[in-house]
């Protein structure tokens, strides 16, 4: 076994014998599907802590010689398939990761050599009696073995695209590095898979791309990967009811990321740690902070701004993913720079509305923690207001809610204010502070309709009263709270009578007041 030739299982041992292991060896079932025909190419992004690596490791452990996995892959998903021992250690894998490589090395042209150096050295070390052309040319050697011994390959790159991220502006380096690649992989007998992860797909320039005979599943279109992204929904409720963790509140935390052939996709780092730890809490913030995230949404596009208050208070932002050339400085366009927070992880989207939404209270917390400390005047001001107006609700001071709500209204008055959607937009950004204690629901199912909005306390606050808020449009406000009582909207709230607080709000368009009734819900 080599470094970088054949490197062994050791990784992936570390893995299955962790204190928490989701099997994702169905991964495997689909490379052995495709292994040695037009489509053995396979280009996978995913954001960091998505598990890209342990994907990488679990692929090296299965496809190299020199070692034998076999038990290591018993009771899996894998073994249970028919070509499982036909592919298990069958391969010479080489395995690279490029974030070591590009550490070591101060240019892409010697990092290139560096890989070509080292790979070569472990090739000649496992295969001395090859009669090889020349030695120091890295495809040459490669075909010379595959000619004299008929032992295929098996290209697996971790952080493939950290050329990309390391040298943003060098159009010449990446352009480099991609024909490295290419002149690697492309339309070569000896290999038989290959399989690069990374957070980007694959970049464009030209009127080309240098591989272009790679499928690309990424969080735009994950295809038959999907359930390989993160966690699926019924993996999660395994881990919930072997660590008695609730469901509800690790739904709202951590998933959110929907795909056409997977509805409900976890974050797999912020999981693990939440059942490991026994706490909800924002974990994605332990890897990267949330400046990478502002230096984003500061870009002064027009409409950028309004976008994202829009999704901090749940709604959905229409983009178009398809002039993003996969970098990290071309940006045209707004839809540019949502795109690629599509493919940070900061951002969901919704292939069938063609919509990008903030998928969980996680991410949402890094959105209001960079709009906080951002330039955003007036906006930064309303979300640090909004626990003080929580406040005066449970204190039940309608006064001090209704200029609150006035407040948030002015300072976000770039949306068109003139029917009741618009004011649940200013109240939820009015309220955002309540998240910290509530799961909040819109149009939720009641009695004889649907509430405006109803915050349900979270298990660890059960202090907290439950609130009914239904909105009027120039109406009055004690007639939202004569609508809540008449429809019954509190019927599914029975367990929170006598700590359930009802809540109407009006917005008057000739005065152009907000006015509020705060009522305790007595049955």
């Amino acid at each position: 076994m080599g470094n970088y030739l054949n490197p062994g299982n050791d990784m992936f041992y570390k893995m299955v014998h962790s204190e928490i292991y989701v099997d994702k060896t169905g991964l495997i079932g689909y490379c052995n599907h495709v292994i040695n025909t037009m489509q053995r190419y396979i280009c996978v992004s995913r954001p960091r802590r998505f598990g890209k690596s342990m994907a990488a490791n679990m692929l090296s452990a299965y496809y190299s010689r020199e070692c034998d996995s076999e038990k290591l892959f018993e009771g899996l998903e894998i073994s249970k398939e028919s070509g499982f021992k036909k592919h298990l250690n069958q391969y010479d894998t080489i395995f690279l990761n490029m974030q070591e490589f590009l550490s070591r090395t101060g240019d892409v042209d010697k990092l290139i050599d560096r890989i070509k150096k080292l790979v070569i050295r472990e090739l000649k070390a496992e295969h001395p009696d090859v009669d090889y052309f020349d030695d120091t040319d890295l495809v040459e050697s490669m075909q010379d073995i595959y000619r004299e011994k008929k032992i295929p390959f098996v290209v697996i790159i971790d952080e493939w695209d950290c050329i990309f991220r390391e040298y943003k502006q060098d159009k010449e380096a990446q352009e480099k590095y991609l024909d490295f690649l290419r002149d690697l992989l492309k339309d070569k007998g000896y290999i038989h898979l290959a399989y690069m992860t990374g957070i980007l797909p694959i970049k464009k320039y030209g009127t080309h791309s240098a591989l272009n005979m790679f499928d690309e599943f990424s969080m735009i279109s994950p295809g038959p990967l999907a359930s390989y992204v993160g966690f699926t929904e019924t993996e999660v409720e395994a881990l919930c009811r072997q660590y008695k963790a609730d469901m509800s509140e690790v739904k709202s935390w951590y998933d959110g990321y929907s795909f056409e052939k997977e509805k409900s996709i976890y974050s797999p780092r912020s999981v693990v740690n939440c059942m490991r730890f026994e706490k909800i809490e924002n974990y994605w913030n332990q890897t990267e902070t949330f400046e990478a995230l502002q230096f984003y949404i500061d870009m002064n596009f027009d409409g950028l701004k309004d976008d994202v208050l829009s999704m901090i208070a749940g709604e959905k932002v229409p983009v178009n993913t398809g002039s993003f050339t996969n970098d990290m400085t071309t940006f045209r366009t707004e839809d540019d720079v949502l795109t690629l927070l599509i493919h940070l992880g900061y951002l969901g989207y919704d292939s069938n509305e063609k919509c990008v939404f903030i998928p969980n209270n996680e991410i949402r917390s890094e959105y209001v923690n960079a709009v906080s400390v951002s330039d955003w005047g007036e906006v930064s001001q309303a979300l640090k207001n909004s626990a003080d107006i929580l406040n005066a609700i449970w204190q039940r001071r309608p006064e001090q809610v209704a200029e609150g709500i006035r407040q948030a209204h002015f300072e976000t008055s770039h949306i068109q204010y003139n029917d009741e959607n618009a004011l649940s937009y200013t109240i939820s950004l009015a309220l955002y502070a309540a998240r910290n204690f509530y799961t909040v629901h819109r149009e939720l199912a009641g009695g004889k309709g649907f509430a405006d909005m109803v915050y349900i306390p979270r298990k660890k606050y059960p202090e907290k009263p439950a609130l009914v808020v239904e909105l009027k449009w120039d109406k009055s406000a004690a007639g939202a709270i004569s609508q809540i009582k008449g429809k019954e909207y509190c019927e599914s709230l029975e367990e929170y009578q006598g700590n359930l607080l009802l809540v109407g709000i009006n917005y008057d368009v000739k005065t152009k007041k907000h006015s509020c009734v705060i009522e305790e819900f007595v049955k």
